[in-house]
């Protein structure tokens, strides 16, 4: 089996070579299949990155949630313990860079969301299974939060991204439902 850093490198690479166009087009359509599901319409409060190029657009996703009078959470990494939690997000001025570019709130004009308010994780990764293994960009963020969410966890992904089999450890924990452009995979079985 491909080590994950070999395969991290090599799925980065294809990303980036996508094109601006195809790529709005293909998160469009991901968002529409999203939109349509069972867990987006029953969901009251939502958790989600704020993406950026090449990751399947989320800015869109927060809009619409927003629209729809759902609550929006995003992501804080606290790299010294390595934990995460997430905020509430109001408008997208209460976000700053981070390292790498990334957008996280800004603790200060945000309130913390308890794990059990969040309906649905939007998970993020770069290389997905059909089983919903994923293997995310190395920092073990998402692994450690999700191990006692007992909520519904969704993964968005260019049909590229899927791979028959990812390496898995036996802390990994898969989502319960990858939706790309071509398909929308129901994973594993809700408890």
């Amino acid at each position: 089996m491909i080590e994950k850093s070999i395969l991290r490198e090599e799925m980065k690479k294809i990303l980036g070579d996508m094109d601006r166009s195809s790529h709005e087009l293909m998160s469009k359509i991901i968002q529409a299949k999203l939109f349509s599901s069972n867990e987006w319409k029953d969901a009251q409060t939502i958790g989600v990155t704020i993406s950026r190029f090449p990751e399947v657009d989320t800015e869109g996703i927060i809009t619409r949630a927003w629209e729809e009078g759902k609550k929006v959470a995003v992501p804080k990494c606290f790299p010294k313990d390595k934990s995460m939690n997430f905020y509430y997000l109001e408008n997208f001025n209460q976000l700053e860079s981070v390292y790498f570019g990334l957008k996280e709130p800004i603790v200060s004009e945000v309130e913390l969301c308890p794990k059990e308010k969040l309906d649905f994780i939007l998970v993020p990764g770069l290389i997905f299974d059909e089983k919903g293994y994923r293997i995310g960009f190395g920092g073990g963020y998402y692994d450690r939060y999700l191990m006692d969410y007992k909520g519904y966890k969704v993964s968005l992904a260019f049909s590229q991204q899927l791979l028959k089999r990812v390496p898995t450890d036996h802390y990994d924990i898969p989502v319960h439902k990858i939706v790309t452009n071509e398909a929308v995979y129901d994973c594993i079985i809700r408890k």
